[in-house]
């Protein structure tokens, strides 16, 4: 019995180890730093680029077989947060996605990849816009290693749904957080 604890921990602990060395960052945004005008959403009486930011990670977990990433606000006064941008079936093989991927075409976008609905009503990037006065609100990035090779989500596919199945399917993740005020 003890063996079995034992071995479980010790596999917990290389899971561990291994999301430790996942990583998300942007060449554009720091870990904790503010995001520039260009990540600002260009409408709502926000006047940004509205441009999604370069992306590149490493030290994926074994077996992941694709990728999904969301951009989410938790702060949004809407009693949900506010989805700002949601990719799936992201190969295994890619480590980045380019600036301006995020537009309605997706052409930036890696072979095969989908967007999923950004609560702005599009499948596309949409940029921070949090209400004037508040405080600045947080833009988590998030990349999912999955361990399944695409989600099969409809393409009316809601961001609740498309999350489930990210989470249903997800063998580590690594994030960064970014703030936004006006």
């Amino acid at each position: 019995m003890w063996k079995q604890a034992v071995t479980a921990l010790l596999v917990a602990g290389s899971a561990y180890v291994n999301a430790e060395s996942f990583t998300l960052s942007s060449p554009a945004v720091n870990d904790g730093g503010t995001l520039a005008s260009a990540q600002e959403f260009n409408g709502f009486g926000c006047t940004g680029g509205n441009v999604s930011p370069e992306l590149q990670w490493s030290g994926e977990p074994e077996g992941t077989k694709s990728f999904a990433l969301t951009v989410y606000d938790p702060d949004a006064p809407t009693g949900s947060g506010w989805w700002h941008w949601q990719v799936i079936n992201i190969p295994a093989e890619v480590s980045s996605i380019p600036a301006g991927a995020g537009t309605e075409t997706g052409d930036k976008l890696p072979e095969g990849a989908r967007q999923g609905p950004s609560d702005y009503g599009v499948k596309a990037f949409g940029g921070a816009c949090p209400p004037e006065g508040d405080e600045p609100h947080r833009y988590e990035f998030t990349l999912y290693a999955l361990g399944t090779d695409s989600l099969q989500v409809p393409d009316n596919a809601s961001a609740a749904l498309i999350g489930f199945m990210i989470n249903a399917n997800k063998i580590g993740e690594a994030s960064f957080t970014a703030m936004y005020g006006r």
